[in-house]
């Protein structure tokens, strides 16, 4: 695997993560409804189940789930219903105006968003196929250590990832202030965190292999 591969590797890697997809709505919705440091905290889960699906591609689990449609449709209800419990909860909480971020966000809160990331990432096996097909490409099979080849993709892929989803939560943050004087406005953030964890719910639920 030479350098110009890895460059090559790392621009793809950089414009599919910049695509709005399930994991960047995710930080996004996060980031808005609890702040930049919520953000982060969901940004750790999210590639943290993301080493999860870079060691599955490695190992080959991921063709096996691709192969198997109950192993793939168990994965993928679970995800769905998992968003769509997040969204429920959202929608509870629809009245509730935005809280002036005080700077620290609470261990247990840091905790339980951080889960909430890696359940996020974990359920999804979407992720899994997308590194299934993405990372063969970029390696060099006369090269050997194929798997290894693979794993350092996938840290190239995370690494990349925890950047990018990082500067959202910062940026999101910013979007945060200005609704929290906003009052009218920030209302209606719990609403619309809820319709977009519907939508990623829906959109696990009705994918396909």
């Amino acid at each position: 695997m030479d350098l110009l591969s890895v460059l090559s590797f790392l621009g793809t890697a950089v414009l599919l993560t910049l695509l709005p997809g399930p994991d960047n709505m995710f930080v996004l919705a996060q980031s808005i409804a609890h702040g930049r440091k919520a953000g982060i905290a969901t940004t750790l889960g999210l590639c943290t189940g993301l080493l999860v699906h870079i060691t599955a591609a490695t190992l080959g689990i991921s063709a096996i789930i691709y192969q198997s449609a109950l192993a793939f449709n168990i994965v993928k209800y679970a995800g769905a219903a998992y968003l769509l419990y997040l969204a429920w909860k959202s929608f509870r909480a629809r009245d509730e105006e935005l809280l002036v971020d005080s700077g620290q966000l609470p261990a247990l809160h840091f905790g339980t968003l951080y889960r909430r990331g890696i359940v996020m990432s974990s359920l999804n096996p979407k992720v899994s196929l997308f590194f299934l097909a993405l990372l063969p490409p970029f390696v060099n099979q006369q090269a050997g250590y194929v798997p290894l080849q693979m794993l350092v993709l996938g840290f190239i892929f995370l690494i990349q990832a925890l950047i990018l989803f990082s500067i959202v939560s910062v940026c999101a943050g910013r979007v945060r202030g200005w609704l929290i004087r906003r009052p009218r406005i920030s209302r209606k953030i719990n609403t619309m965190q809820g319709v977009i964890f519907t939508l990623i719910g829906l959109k696990v639920a009705f994918s396909s292999r």
